[in-house]
């Protein structure tokens, strides 16, 4: 059996009311994308303390509908267009999709990831290739932080060289819990992980205990008042700018503070909203993401 892949790109006013009619009207699936995703143009919409935005849709959206292959798009847009409310039908580009085993092809998408000098991000269907590596049992989930986007690397990266056994350390807005996880098997201890997010706090719990490593996980309001030696935060430049005194202010005296989710052409401007805290500098750069680390001053 085969079916076809339907394509639309709308505004956010139109996204939600085209893609519930055509849910009405028979599409077997519809979901919303960010048409602007992986360019400079992404938008967060989910998960950034203080940007609660109005409408939970996207500038530029990308709406996609799988149909059976006896649906006419054509007919089916048309149609949706005018539940909708739309004046006109939206152009769409439609490509057939054979059926195939997509727990399979899914897998199939997601092989070891090798970052830094010996860790490896391992999904829980392959082994890993390197038998002294630092192992990380990680499969794609709803949380953000699988180690394939530049700001979770550089973090990664970041860790693998600083964090030493025995440092306290507190991952802000831990998502999947990768960073929070390597952190523990680079010896690290206590670790505390904290999210915005229920959903994320339960999946990095979930991949804490798959691997065998202790992490106290949860809400803001739950994260401990004290100091640590290394906090991380892999976020976005307008919620790190944000938390500068709360972030600033968990780090001890000659503690270390590391940065992550800015663009390089952010990271003046989230540096200066720590200067007074802690001088925070480029550590590395990668396809235009940085990670800025810094050490809190010993008064």
């Amino acid at each position: 059996m085969s079916y076809r892949e339907v394509v639309v790109e709308v505004d956010r006013e139109r996204a939600e009311p085209l893609s519930d009619a055509l849910l009405e009207l028979g599409a077997l699936s519809v979901c919303v994308e960010d048409a602007d995703a992986d360019t400079p143009h992404e938008q967060a919409l989910f998960g950034e303390p203080g940007l609660v935005p109005e409408r939970a849709a996207w500038a530029h959206s990308r709406v996609i509908a799988m149909l059976a292959t006896e649906q006419d798009p054509t007919v089916l847009l048309a149609a949706a267009a005018n539940e909708a409310g739309l004046s006109t039908p939206p152009a769409f580009t439609a490509r057939d999709v054979q059926e195939q085993d997509w727990v399979r092809l899914t897998q199939s998408q997601f092989e070891p990831i090798h970052i830094g000098q010996r860790i490896w991000v391992v999904p829980s269907w392959h082994e890993a290739p390197q038998h002294d590596a630092v192992v990380l049992e990680l499969d794609p989930g709803l949380a953000f932080g699988t180690g394939s986007h530049p700001t979770t690397r550089l973090c990664m990266e970041w860790i693998e060289q600083h964090v030493r056994a025995g440092d306290s350390l507190l991952d802000y807005g831990c998502g999947s819990g990768i960073l929070a996880i390597l952190a523990r098997k680079c010896g690290a201890t206590p670790v505390v992980g904290i999210d915005i997010d229920p959903q994320a706090i339960d999946s990095a719990q979930h991949n804490s205990e798959r691997n065998h490593v202790d992490v106290t996980y949860g809400l803001p309001h739950e994260c401990p008042a004290n100091e640590f030696d290394v906090v991380v935060a892999n976020i976005l430049s307008n919620p790190l700018k944000l938390m500068a005194s709360m972030l600033a202010s968990r780090v001890k005296p000659g503690g270390r503070l590391a940065l992550s989710g800015v663009l390089a052409r952010q990271a003046d401007e989230v540096a200066a909203a720590y200067a007074r805290h802690i001088e925070l500098a480029v550590w590395r750069e990668q396809d235009g993401w940085v990670c800025l680390a810094g050490q809190r001053r010993d008064n």
